[in-house]
């Protein structure tokens, strides 16, 4: 994928993960077929690594949606009304997605964080603070993914100098709070855009609707 003018790195973060995420899911998943039909063995870690990447490329795709106006709507409503009217109706959708994608990062993170031997947020809604007390969760594995060598380091900063035999699970749990707090950053950009009447609508993806037009199109439909 090449760069599109006036686009900046933080533009193409999901871009350049999902490629590299989806280049990686075909590299394991054909060395798997590899080792079983032509060695009869098995890549015992990859069906787990997969999934991992599996989920890290929903989780980032949802936030590359938002950018690309690429989630589904229903916007009949919103076609009818007058344009000061969509944009105040754009403004409360968005409003809701910016608290819901708020909520989302509070969950993610206060998941994620013990893991890490961080804590996790005070207070049911909102964050209220940071917990003064906790169980630090970093010696916690996944179940068959080897931790590579290079990141033996790990072991003296979160496990206290005990070895790792698997990947540590604060690593791939990572994605929910960076997917989340991507996926609030990419609703900002769209508030943004609709508080300076770019857009009238955070949703502007119509996939059925170009796809009939086209069927029509090759029946020589009107």
């Amino acid at each position: 994928m090449h760069p599109q003018p006036g686009e900046s790195v933080i533009d193409r973060i999901e871009e350049n993960l999902i490629a590299i995420i989806l280049g990686v899911m075909t590299l394991i998943t054909f060395a798997n077929v590899v080792a079983r039909y032509a060695f009869n063995s098995n890549i015992l870690w990859g069906l787990e690594a997969t999934v991992f990447l599996f989920g890290w490329l929903v989780l980032l795709g949802a936030s590359y949606a938002v950018k690309k106006n690429a989630h589904l709507g229903v916007d009949a409503v919103v076609d009818i009304c007058s344009p000061p009217v969509r944009r105040v109706l754009a403004l409360v959708s968005i409003a809701v997605c910016l608290a819901f994608a708020a909520l989302l990062l509070k969950g993610a993170w206060d998941y994620w964080a013990n893991f890490a031997n961080l804590p996790q947020t005070e207070g049911r809604w909102f964050p209220l603070g940071f917990e003064e007390n906790f169980r630090a969760k970093a010696w916690y594995e996944v179940n068959d993914i080897p931790i590579p060598e290079w990141l033996r380091f790990l072991e003296g900063a979160m496990n206290d100098g005990d070895e790792y035999e698997k990947l540590p699970r604060f690593i791939p749990y990572a994605v929910l709070p960076f997917s989340m707090a991507l996926l609030l950053f990419r609703f900002a950009q769209v508030a943004v855009r609709i508080w300076r009447g770019e857009i009238d609508r955070i949703v502007a993806s119509h996939e059925v609707e170009d796809e009939l037009a086209e069927v029509r199109e090759l029946r020589g439909e009107n």
